[in-house]
């Protein structure tokens, strides 16, 4: 597994430590946690390849009616 190596404020670092041991993980583990959540994608696996793959009775939109008839400003 690579490593990566920064530089932060020292109070920063006490901060990542608490996190960290509030946490009950490694600080290496709890950073792995936040960059992989931060990478994520918003959107759940394989969620686009379920496009078109309803396999249900067709969907079909109900008659909308007549739109109001409002006075112009």
């Amino acid at each position: 597994m690579p490593q990566v190596h920064c530089y932060i404020p020292e109070d920063t670092a006490k901060q990542l430590q608490q996190r960290a041991q509030q946490a009950r993980i490694p600080v290496s583990r709890y950073l792995a946690q936040l960059i992989r959540k931060d990478l994520a994608s918003p959107w759940p696996e394989h969620y686009f390849e379920l496009y078109g793959a309803w396999e249900g009775e067709s969907l079909e939109r109900p008659e909308q009616g007549n739109l109001e008839q409002r006075l112009e400003l």
